[in-house]
Order: structure tokens, then C-alpha cells, then sequence
């Protein structure tokens, strides 16, 4: 079986050293040694100044968007992860949809514009598949109006733009460390900030509000995370370069051999790409449809990563965006992970292309 993604393990022997100091100090959660130290290297890998651990990256989205106080309606993608508006649904906000740019995916900043009202509170938008947003253009919005600021950053680990990491934009930036993605803490996720009055605000807000042992400084939730899921980050963490290393030759070689019928992932001028995932685009559903019967035949499962719209759930207000309709319903992302053998690839990629063509 040949899976979408598989978890990249570290060495045992090095996660077990990491054990043997949890089980010494018998400090298991509760913002220990281990935790402390990932947040410090995670800040220095990512070029940012305030990085907060939590133990998933949907309860991430949550606390950043109580931490703006978003209220009534706040815009945001219908192409990403259902997390993303089930998130904002949660919180109760009104999610407002703005259709997404053709060639990147992201949220298309004009689409945005149309949609602003005196209720609109705030923008929530994702870097897809970590493709940067046009985030000089939704910053200048967001000041022009006076909106806060997420970038749901799930599949931007280590991306770039324009010289700095793609955290340093909006507001507050959110992280997964999911076990699927490209750096992981089997579960996981963080809350990015460089605003000092925001970081505070995260502090308390992810450990029941907490102000000491005794006092409380408002409502918060447990977002904490466990020494154990930090030793596994802190094990991942240096092979990070080596991952996104391998995988760009993987993504290069799909490159060099699939159908040129197909439509390839544009990466947005000025990016320094994390090679997250390998989305590729039929010309239709049905042409899809076959490539994966074609694939799931031979043990082989891609994902129909986003699909359905967000848009069209049946828990929001419809609204018509027809770029991400017709996007969801004809991309698929290949097998992509560091295990993944060129042979492999090419059997892939021959399935797919002898689908096209039957």
C-alpha cells in the first residue's frame, strides 16, 4: 500500500534518550523542559519571535481567533482544510467566502474587497499547500479597513517569502504538527505572533486562562501540549532540511513525467517552497475519477486535498465561488514522503498518465 503521505520517524535510539529524561525528572506536561526547549528552536527556525506550542492545530485557529476578538463575520477561504471554517463556525463568527486567485489558489485580495461590511471583523486566509498568499495586498487591506489578520500556515512549515518566513505577516499565524505533515509532533501545532500584547494574550489563553497558580487572567482552554510530543519534535526538527531535501526530488520528478495535459502547481514568485504536497489538476472530475479507481487498483491512495469547497458544507451560508468549486473537483495530491522510492513514482505516474488516455 502506497499511501498518501507517511509519517517520517526519527531514529528510535534518539527519541528513547529523550524518554529516559521524562521518565528521570517524572515531568510529563504542563510546559516542561522539553517543551520550553522545542518552543526556543522553533523560534529560531522560523525567524520569529513569539511561537507557542499547543497540542493540535485546529485548537491553534481557535485560540488566535479568540485572542483578536473576532466577532460577526469574518472573510476567509472556501479552499483549505475544513478546520479552517469549522474553526471560525466554533467560535461563532459568520464565515463570509471570497472566491480564490486561479493561478495560486490562495484568497484573490479583489474578492475580498467586495465582500467587507461595518460587521466584518477580521480576514482568516491559508497559505495552500504552501503557497504563500498575496499578503502584501491582504495586509494593505486589512489596515485600509481595519480588520485583523490569520494566515491558517498548516502546510507552511519553513516556507519563505521574499527573504523572511511567511510567519512574519498578519496578525497571527497558526501552525500543525500533525503526524502528516512535513515537520510533526505526532499531534501538535503552534500559535505565531510578533506582536508582544497578542503573545501575552496566547500565554493564558492556552492554559485555562492561568495567571499563576492561584489567579486567573481571563478564559482560556488547554492547548498545552505534552513532553513527549515535544521530544518528538525536537527529534524531527534537524531533519527537517533533509526532508523538504528529498522531497523536491520527488516533486521534480513527477515534474519530468507526467501528462503535460495536466495543470501543475504555480508557486507564488519570490517563494521559497517546503514541497508540502504534489497537487495535480484534471482537466475534469471525471478525468479524476479514473486516475484514482486507476491508483486505487494497485494498492496506490492519492487524496482529493480539498474536496468538497468549503463553501458548499451544509453548516454555512452558501455563497458562490466558482474558481474553488471548480478547483476541488479536479485536484488531486499524489504520494509525497521521503520513503517514497523513484520506482514508486514512476509506477504512479504511469497509472495516471494511462488513465488520461483510455
Amino acid at each position: 500500500m502506497i499511501n498518501v503521505t507517511k509519517s517520517y520517524l526519527p531514529d528510535r535510539k534518539e527519541y528513547e534518550k529523550y524518554l529516559e529524561g521524562i521518565w528521570e525528572r517524572g515531568w510529563l506536561t504542563n510546559h516542561g523542559p522539553l517543551v520550553t526547549e522545542l518552543e526556543q528552536k522553533l523560534r529560531e527556525f522560523l525567524g520569529v519571535k513569539h511561537c507557542f506550542f499547543v497540542n493540535n492545530g485546529t485548537i491553534a485557529i481557535q485560540i488566535a481567533i479568540r485572542a483578536l476578538d473576532l466577532q460577526q463575520e469574518v472573510i476567509t477561504t472556501p479552499f483549505s482544510y475544513v478546520a479552517t471554517v469549522s474553526s471560525l463556525v466554533w467560535e461563532k463568527c459568520s464565515p463570509v467566502f471570497a472566491d480564490i486567485e486561479k493561478d495560486y489558489l490562495t484568497l484573490d485580495p479583489a474578492a475580498i474587497e467586495k465582500l467587507i461590511t461595518p460587521e466584518t471583523t477580521g480576514i482568516v486566509a491559508t497559505h495552500v499547500y504552501g503557497n504563500p498568499c498575496n499578503v502584501e495586498a491582504i495586509d494593505a487591506l486589512a489596515k485600509k479597513h481595519g480588520l485583523k489578520v490569520i494566515y491558517d500556515a498548516a502546510h507552511a512549515f519553513g516556507v519563505g517569502y521574499k527573504g523572511k518566513n511567511v510567519l512574519n505577516y498578519g496578525d497571527i499565524s497558526t501552525l500543525s504538527f500533525h503526524a502528516t505533515k512535513l515537520f510533526h509532533t505526532v499531534e501538535g501545532g503552534a500559535v505565531v505572533t510578533n506582536d508582544d500584547e497578542l503573545a501575552f494574550r496566547i500565554s493564558y489563553m492556552r492554559n485555562f486562562g492561568h495567571n499563576g497558580p492561584e489567579k486567573f487572567f481571563g478564559v482560556g482552554v488547554n492547548g498545552k501540549s505534552s513532553e513527549f510530543h515535544a521530544a518528538m519534535g525536537l527529534c524531527v526538527l534537524p531533519a527537517v532540511p533533509d526532508i523538504m531535501k528529498r522531497r523536491k526530488e520527488i516533486c521534480s520528478l513527477y515534474d519530468q513525467l507526467l501528462d503535460k495535459s495536466l495543470e501543475f502547481f504555480h508557486q507564488r514568485p519570490d517563494t521559497t517552497y517546503n514541497y508540502a504536497y504534489y497537487p495535480i489538476l484534471f482537466p475534469s472530475e471525471s478525468d479524476l475519477l479514473k486516475a484514482v479507481k486507476a491508483l486505487n487498483d494497485n494498492q496506490i491512495v492519492p487524496r482529493r486535498y480539498f474536496y468538497p469547497s468549503l463553501n458548499t458544507l451544509d453548516y454555512v451560508q452558501y455563497m458562490e465561488c466558482p474558481v474553488s468549486e471548480d478547483i476541488s473537483k479536479r485536484v488531486l495530491c499524489l504520494p509525497l514522503f521521503v520513503e517514497l522510492k523513484d520506482e514508486q513514482v514512476r509506477q504512479i505516474c504511469s497509472l495516471v498518465n494511462k488513465s488520461l488516455n483510455t
